[in-house]
């Protein structure tokens, strides 16, 4: 990889970030926001044509990402600032995100489990008693491995997409 080639994380990143809505696929419009961003002018026409599609997955954008960046090297530079000042920001969120972790993560272990979730919501007066399982359904909406608690991982998956 080049150093002018974004890593598979730094993509994977991306992909979320513009799905915004987290169903796994980016539409053209966000797409076309991001192109924006990094001073590559596309119509929507034209990104339809290229794409061959309204939306994408990640692996779609992946090919899309390769097939642009082959084709617009004097851009990617612009685009390589601008993934490094989002890497800024997120880092700065990264740090937050772990404070607010250790908050929720009241035993220390390294996992957010749903009497942690509900002990603190209760503390910081978001918590109503005769709802107790929607912390269940809470927590599994994000445990993408199923194990019943959230990890970090997992936890920042929450707040970003539930911030964006």
């Amino acid at each position: 990889m080049s150093s002018s080639s974004l890593s598979s994380n730094d993509l994977h990143r991306i992909f979320h970030k513009l799905d915004r809505n987290g169903d796994g696929l980016v539409s053209l419009g966000e797409l076309n926001w991001l192109l924006e961003r990094v001073g590559v002018q596309y119509s929507l026409d034209e990104l339809e044509s290229l794409v061959g599609n309204t939306t994408l997955d990640f692996n779609e954008f992946l090919v899309f990402y390769e097939s642009i960046s082959t084709e617009k090297k004097g851009e990617s530079e612009v685009e390589e600032e601008e993934v490094k000042e989002e890497e800024e920001e997120e880092e700065e969120d990264v740090g937050d995100l772990a404070k607010a972790f250790r908050v929720f993560d009241l035993n220390g272990d390294g996992f957010i489990t749903c009497d942690e979730l509900q002990s603190v919501l209760s503390r910081l007066g978001m918590w109503e008693e005769n709802g107790g399982g929607d912390c269940r359904s809470m927590i599994k909406v994000y445990d993408t491995n199923s194990d019943g608690v959230l990890d970090f991982e997992e936890f920042k998956n929450m707040m970003l997409l539930s911030t964006i």
